[in-house]
C-alpha cells in the first residue's frame, strides 16, 4: 500500500518549499512512484501565483495536482459549506492518485491572513489518513526552548483523534534570526550575521532532542548563507531599477549589503566579493572606487545607485573597463533611505527561474534529511480502513457514477427531489426518474432556480397517469393471493411509490428512493409486498450509515424489525457486515447490549449472546463479538477493562442494536447530540434496492441515498 505523509509548518518562514524539495529529491533518488498535494494555493509575494507550485512544477517530475483557489476555499468556509471544500479535496486526492508509492501533502502555512489553516491541516490530515510531518525552524530557539515547543505540538495534535504523527523536522539551524523571531531590520544584517555563524554541529546541538520530546527528528538542516545568496536581476525587479549597465545581472549573486554613505577611506574596505553597493548617484569618488576595484579583481556582486541623478557621461566613459568585467549597475529613484526601507522588505524566497539555487537548496536538504526513514517507504505500509466521512461521500459518488444505474423517484414534484436529481444528473451519479405531473414539475423546477432541461440529459419526467395501465395485471398477479383484484389494483396505482416499486420490479428501474413527503411504512410495504427477499434471507432489516467526525460507522437495525429473535438478529448482524464492506467500510462487528461479556442475565443479553455465536458459526470469516456495552463497543481504553479479549477491541465499525427501541433511539441520540449526518435507512435483505428518506432530509442527503441505492443495485444484480 502506499504512504501519505502531511507537511505541516509549525509557523510562517520555516522554508516549507525548500524542505518538500529536499525530501522529493531524495525520494526520487531511491526510485519511489511520488506524488505532490498541495490541497490549498496560498500565493506569497506573487501574489497572483502559488509559488511553491510554481517551483515543484518546474524542478521536479512528480505528479502534481493543481491546488484550488484559496478565494474559492475562503468562500466556501463564509459560506458554512467546509463539507463541500472536504470533498472537493478528497475528489482530488483520489482522482490523481493511481499507483503511486509516496503521497507528500503541502499543509497551509499558518499565515495571519488565513486563521482558518490549523484547524484545516487537522481535518485534511484526519480525512486521508495521513502521517503527519512537522516541519519548525531552530530560529533563536535553545534546545529546551525548541523541544518545548515540539511537546506542544505533539500534545495538540495527539490530542485530536486518528491523527498519526511520523516525526518533526527541524530546518534553519543557527539562522540569524533576532528575538521576536523577524529578520534583521536591515538586509544587510542578514548576510552579515549569517557570515557570523559560528556553525555548531546539529548532531551536537540537539543529541538529546529525541528522547525529550518523544518524535523522531527525521531532519536537523543547518542555515547555509549560500541558500539565501540572491540574484542581482531579483533585487533590480523587486526594486523596478533602471539598468544602466546589465552585465552578469542574471548570473551574479548577492552575499551581503553596504550602504556607501560614509568617507572613502572607509567604504573601501568594505569592498568584498558578492557586495551590494548601495550609495548616492552623485557619489562618484565611490562609483571611481568601485570601478578601481573591480578591475582589480575583487568581484563586487553590483552597484545600486540612489537619487535617480543622471549619470555623468565623462564618469560613465571612464568605467567602460570596470563594465567589461560584468559589473551590474542599477539606479532608484528613491533616496538612500528610502531604499534601505524598500531592501528591508525584500523577500529572500525562492524564485521559480533560478534553477542554481533552487538546485543547491534541494541537495543541502536531502543530505539532511533521515536516511533510513526515506529507506523504509519502499515497503508497504500497513493502514487502517477507517473511512472518514469525506472519503466515504466521495466513493458513493465515484462508484455511483461508474454503475450508470436508473433510479426512479416517485415524489418527482417535490422541490428537494427536483434538486437533487438535477445534481445527480449534473454530476453523473445516476439518471433519475421523476414521477409526476410534467407541467408541474417544470414549474417547480423554474420557481425554484433549477435548470436541468438545457444542461442534463439524465432526467426524465414521466406522467403517471399515462402509465399506470402499464402495471395493473403484474399487480393482480403478484397478489391475487391477498386478494388482489383490478379495480383495487387500479386503485393502489394511483400511489406513485406503488407505481415506482411496479416499475423496479419489472426491472424499468435499479432502484427506488422515495420519503421526502410520504411516511416511512408507505415507502417500504409495497417493496415488501412486491419486491420481497433476497435469495438467502428470510427478513428485511435497515442500516444507517452515521458520519461521525472521524470516520462512517454502521447502525443496524433502526427503522424495520421492532424486536427481532436471536435468529433474526444474527442474520441483521451479517446483512450489516456484508453491508458495510460492499461501500469500503471495513466490518467489525459488534453486537450490543446493556451488559458486556458473561457480565449480565436475563433474556434480552441472552438473546443477544445467542445471535452473537449464530452470527459467528454461519461466517466465520467475520469479525462478530457480543454482548457488548456501547462503550466497550467504541472506546479502546474501555475495551481494555470491560473486554480485554475481546477482537473488536473497542474498534467497532458495524453496532447491532437488539430492537428497534434502543437501535432507533440511539442513532437519534447520536444524530442529534453529535450534530452529524446520517444517511438511511438503507434497506438490505429485499431482492431490489428501495430506500426510504427522512421527511426532513436535505436536498445532499437525498443525493447521497441516490447514489447508494445505485451502488446497491450493483451488489444485487451480481447476485
Amino acid at each position: 500500500m502506499s504512504h501519505t505523509f502531511m507537511l505541516i509548518p509549525t509557523d510562517i518562514n520555516v522554508g516549507l518549499t525548500s524542505v518538500s524539495l529536499g525530501i522529493i529529491n531524495l525520494m526520487e533518488q531511491k526510485g519511489l512512484r511520488l506524488m505532490v498535494f498541495k490541497p490549498i494555493e496560498q500565493p506569497n509575494f506573487n501574489k497572483n501565483k502559488d509559488q511553491t507550485t510554481e517551483i515543484l512544477r518546474f524542478h521536479t517530475n512528480v505528479n502534481l495536482i493543481k491546488p484550488l483557489k484559496i478565494d474559492y476555499v475562503e468562500s466556501l468556509l463564509k459560506k458554512n459549506q467546509k463539507n463541500i471544500l472536504m470533498e472537493k479535496i478528497v475528489a482530488l486526492y483520489y482522482d490523481n492518485k493511481k499507483d503511486t508509492k509516496v503521497i507528500l501533502i503541502q499543509g497551509l502555512i499558518p499565515m495571519p491572513q488565513h486563521p482558518f489553516a490549523k484547524s484545516l491541516n487537522y481535518d485534511i490530515a484526519n480525512m486521508l489518513g495521513a502521517n503527519v510531518i512537522f516541519i519548525t525552524s531552530s530560529i533563536n530557539k535553545t534546545q529546551k526552548q525548541l523541544t518545548n515547543r515540539i511537546k506542544l505540538l505533539r500534545y495538540e495534535f495527539s490530542c485530536l483523534q486518528n491523527i498519526n504523527i511520523s516525526g518533526v523536522i527541524i530546518n534553519k539551524i543557527n539562522a540569524p534570526i533576532d528575538e521576536y523571531d523577524k529578520k534583521h531590520p536591515i538586509l544587510s544584517e542578514i548576510f552579515y550575521k549569517s557570515n557570523k555563524v559560528t556553525g555548531i554541529t546539529t548532531e551536537t546541538k540537539f543529541k538529546n532532542l529525541v528522547n525529550d520530546c518523544f518524535l523522531p527528528i527525521l531532519g536537523c538542516i543547518p542555515w547555509n548563507i549560500d541558500l539565501i545568496a540572491t540574484r542581482v536581476v531579483d533585487i533590480a525587479n523587486y526594486l523596478n531599477a533602471i539598468i544602466l549597465h546589465e552585465g552578469e545581472l542574471q548570473t551574479r549573486r548577492i552575499q551581503s549589503v553596504i550602504f556607501c554613505s560614509c568617507n572613502i577611506s572607509k567604504i573601501v574596505k568594505l569592498f568584498r566579493i558578492g557586495a551590494l553597493l548601495v550609495t548616492s548617484s552623485d557619489r562618484y569618488d565611490v562609483i571611481i572606487a568601485v570601478c578601481l576595484a573591480v578591475m582589480n579583481g575583487i568581484k563586487i556582486g553590483a552597484l545600486l545607485l540612489t537619487g535617480g541623478h543622471n549619470f555623468n557621461k565623462s564618469i560613465y566613459n571612464l568605467c567602460q573597463r570596470a563594465f567589461a568585467t560584468g559589473l551590474p549597475i542599477l539606479m532608484v529613484n528613491t533616496n538612500t533611505w528610502k531604499t534601505s526601507l524598500n531592501l528591508q522588505n525584500f523577500s529572500l524566497y525562492l524564485h521559480v527561474d533560478d534553477h542554481e539555487r533552487i538546485t543547491k537548496t534541494k541537495n543541502h536538504i536531502a543530505l539532511h534529511i533521515n536516511h533510513q526513514w526515506i529507506n523504509s517507504l519502499t515497503t508497504d505500509s500497513i493502514r487502517s480502513n477507517r473511512l472518514s466521512p469525506p472519503v466515504f461521500r466521495y466513493q458513493l459518488t465515484s462508484l455511483a457514477r461508474k454503475a450508470n444505474k436508473r433510479i426512479v423517484l416517485p415524489e418527482g414534484n417535490e422541490f428537494r427531489t427536483i434538486k437533487a436529481a438535477a445534481i445527480c444528473a449534473e454530476r453523473g451519479i445516476a439518471t433519475c426518474i421523476l414521477l409526476g405531473d410534467p407541467d408541474e414539475i417544470k414549474q417547480v423546477a423554474v420557481k425554484q432556480g433549477i435548470d436541468f432541461y438545457t444542461r442534463n440529459t439524465r432526467i426524465e419526467i414521466l406522467s403517471p397517469k399515462l402509465v399506470r395501465k402499464n402495471y395493473v395485471n403484474r399487480l393482480v398477479e403478484l397478489r391475487k393471493n391477498k386478494g388482489m383484484t383490478e379495480s383495487i389494483a387500479i386503485n393502489q396505482l394511483k400511489d406513485n411509490v406503488v407505481l415506482g416499486t411496479m416499475m423496479l420490479e419489472n426491472d424499468e428501474v435499479d432502484g427506488l428512493v422515495s420519503g421526502a413527503v410520504h411516511i416511512t411504512a408507505n415507502t417500504i410495504r409495497p417493496s415488501l409486498q412486491l419486491i420481497k427477499t433476497s435469495p438467502g434471507n428470510s427478513i428485511i432489516s435497515s442500516i444507517f450509515f452515521m458520519l461521525l467526525p472521524e470516520q462512517v460507522l454502521v447502525y443496524g437495525d433502526c427503522a424495520i424489525n421492532p424486536d427481532p429473535t436471536a435468529e433474526q438478529l444474527s442474520e441483521i448482524a451479517i446483512q450489516s457486515a456484508d453491508s458495510a464492506k460492499s461501500f469500503g467500510i471495513e466490518p467489525r462487528v459488534a453486537m450490543i447490549s446493556y451488559s458486556t461479556g458473561n457480565s449480565g442475565t436475563g433474556n434480552d443479553v441472552d438473546k443477544v449472546r445467542k445471535a452473537t455465536v449464530l452470527a459467528q458459526l454461519k461466517r466465520p470469516d467475520l469479525i462478530i463479538d457480543g454482548p457488548l456495552q456501547y462503550d466497550a463497543a467504541i472506546m479502546v481504553d474501555v475495551a481494555k477493562s470491560k473486554a480485554p479479549n475481546s477482537p473488536i477491541a473497542g474498534q467497532a465499525t458495524v453496532f447491532i442494536f437488539p430492537d428497534l427501541n434502543t437501535g432507533n433511539t440511539t442513532y437519534k441520540a447520536v444524530q442529534r447530540s453529535a450534530n452529524i449526518v446520517s444517511i438511511g435507512p438503507m434497506l438490505q435483505g429485499i431482492r431490489k434496492p428501495v430506500n426510504d428518506l427522512s421527511r426532513g432530509a436535505l436536498v445532499d442527503d437525498i443525493v447521497y441515498t441516490i447514489a447508494i441505492t445505485a451502488i446497491q443495485s450493483i451488489n444485487h444484480k451480481n447476485h
